[in-house]
C-alpha cells in the first residue's frame, strides 16, 4: 500500500509571485514544507510538482525530488493528477506549499480514516480558531462538519456565524460574543488525502459554481456528492498567503528554535 505525498508549487501565484522560493530563516519555503512532510511516518515518497524550472532546480538542489508539469493547469489538483498518472500509489497526499511548518501528525491523522474505511474517497484536516481576526480573515478557509466528521461546507466567510454575533462595523462589539469555549470556528488545514482512483476522477469533474465563487477546489467534490472526512488536529496557524505572512512565519521559526 504505497502512500505518496505531492507538494504542488507554481511560481506565478496571484497574491504572492515566487512564493515557494521566499526565504524563511535562510531556507526557501518549499524546502520547509518538503522537510516537514518527509517526517511523516508511513509515507513512501515525497515530491514537488511544479511548472517552473527555478522551483525544480531549487528542490533538487537541497536533495529533494521534483517533477516538472504543464503550465496550463488551472489548479493544484490538475497538477497533482498529472503526476499521479505517472506513479504507482494507492493513496496520494496533497500537501499545500504554503504550510512551511506542517506537522507530520496532521498528515498522519488525515490519512488514518481512509486506511480504516476504504469507502471514503477523500480526507483532510481542521484545527480550532481561537482568534476572532483569524475567523474573519478571508484568506483563512473555514470548515463545518457533521456529527460523524464529514465536511458540510468550506468557506472563506466566518462559519458558522452565530446569530447573536451583532458586530458593529468596526468590530468593537466582538468581545461580547466570544464563544464559551473560546472556539470561533475551525480552520481548514491545506492537507488532502485521496484514493488514487478518486483523485483522477476528481480532476476530470467540472468546476462548479460554488468552487468558482469561493475559489475552493474542495467544494467541487461536495457539490458532486462526494464525502470528505475531516480529522481534528493541533496544527499551528502558520500559512503564507501574502508577503506580509512571511514575518509571522519568521516569528514562529524563531520560537521553534528557542
Amino acid at each position: 500500500m504505497t502512500v505518496v505525498a505531492i507538494i504542488p508549487a507554481r511560481y506565478d501565484s496571484t497574491r504572492f509571485p515566487g512564493k515557494p522560493l521566499a526565504l524563511i530563516g535562510r531556507k526557501p519555503m518549499i524546502q520547509h514544507v518538503y522537510e516537514s512532510a518527509s517526517k511523516t511516518p508511513g509515507l513512501d515518497r515525497v515530491l514537488v510538482a511544479t511548472d517552473d524550472r527555478r522551483i525544480l532546480d531549487t528542490v533538487r538542489g537541497f536533495g529533494g525530488e521534483a517533477m516538472l508539469t504543464s503550465r496550463a493547469h488551472r489548479s493544484g489538483t490538475d497538477r497533482l493528477a498529472e503526476v499521479t498518472k505517472r506513479l504507482k500509489a494507492e493513496w496520494v497526499v496533497n500537501v499545500q506549499g504554503d504550510l512551511p511548518f506542517v506537522r507530520p501528525q496532521t498528515i498522519a491523522r488525515a490519512l488514518r480514516p481512509l486506511w480504516r474505511d476504504r469507502s471514503i474517497p477523500m480526507g483532510t484536516a481542521r484545527t480550532p480558531i481561537f482568534d476572532h481576526e483569524e475567523w474573519c480573515n478571508p484568506n483563512v478557509v473555514k470548515v463545518v462538519t457533521d456529527a460523524k466528521g464529514f465536511a458540510l461546507y468550506f468557506s472563506r466567510a466566518p462559519i458558522p456565524y452565530p446569530r447573536s454575533h451583532a458586530l458593529s462595523r468596526n468590530g468593537t462589539s466582538a468581545r461580547a460574543c466570544v464563544p464559551a469555549d473560546g472556539v470561533w470556528g475551525y480552520r481548514h488545514v491545506g492537507v488532502y488525502v485521496y484514493r488514487r482512483d478518486f483523485l483522477l476522477k476528481f480532476a476530470r469533474l467540472r468546476p462548479t459554481r460554488l468552487e468558482r465563487t469561493e475559489g475552493l477546489e474542495q467544494l467541487r467534490a461536495l457539490a458532486h456528492g462526494y464525502s470528505i472526512r475531516v480529522a481534528d488536529v493541533d496544527e499551528p496557524s502558520v500559512e503564507v498567503d501574502t508577503p506580509e505572512d512571511l514575518s509571522k512565519a519568521e516569528t514562529y521559526l524563531r520560537r521553534l528554535r528557542g
